[in-house]
């Protein structure tokens, strides 16, 4: 069963995504486990303190190292292979070749920021390698991380109910996105006032030709 660890400040935050739809299916059907850790579980002192004032002065506060560290090592389970990945901005951009490369780890460690940031040291000793899921700035690394466990996931046998789905959708065929897809009604009539009155399926998909439609589907197929 492969394992994902999330370290947050805001588990309640993960847990209403991956308890629902084919995460919370995977996890009964024990294909995956996922968890979320309070990093303030691992501080010490009377506030549980995880976070303080930047060296050399600037705005906002600083996750700090140690109660990262203290949570990292207490989730590492003794697996094979784990990896420890920091959620982040500036981190170089997740895509479908990272989701099927992190897919074959054991456990995968997510340690999602908040604040200015992490003390510098947590990236460079602590954690793997460093993601990001676009050139944008979010309050905190816990959408990050659920992006990248969802996709993950998808990967990992009896994940997903068809495995034929896996290998035709988006990204999936080195090169292409995925071609336009249709379903009932044939023909849906559209309010007055819009640009058509009314929007057909392609008579291709109907003709029952699986030969050209198959042809079609490629052509429909965008370029990356």
């Amino acid at each position: 069963m492969k394992r994902f660890d999330i370290l947050t400040l805001f588990p309640e935050m993960t847990s209403p995504y991956t308890e629902g739809s084919i995460l919370g299916r995977a996890q009964k059907k024990k294909k995956i486990k996922i968890t979320s850790h309070n990093i303030r579980d691992f501080a010490t002192g009377k506030h549980k303190q995880v976070d303080d004032t930047p060296y050399g002065g600037g705005p906002g506060m600083v996750m700090m190292v140690e109660p990262i560290e203290k949570a990292v090592r207490k989730v590492t389970k003794k697996l094979k292979k784990t990896r420890v990945i920091v959620t982040s901005a500036k981190g170089r951009t997740f895509d479908q070749h990272d989701a099927k490369r992190l897919a074959k780890y054991d456990q995968l460690i997510f340690i999602c920021g908040r604040y200015e940031g992490i003390d510098q040291r947590v990236i460079d000793e602590i954690a793997d390698e460093e993601l990001s899921i676009g050139n944008y700035v979010l309050t905190g690394g816990e959408l990050p991380a659920l992006v990248m466990t969802d996709a993950i996931a998808r990967m990992i046998p009896g994940v997903l109910g068809n495995e034929k789905t896996l290998h035709e959708e988006s990204h999936s065929t080195e090169g292409y996105l995925e071609y336009p897809q249709y379903t009932k009604p044939e023909v849906f009539k559209m309010r007055k006032g819009l640009k058509k009155n009314e929007l057909t399926v392609p008579s291709i998909l109907l003709s029952g030709d699986h030969k050209k439609i198959e042809s079609w589907r490629k052509s429909q197929s965008k370029t990356q």
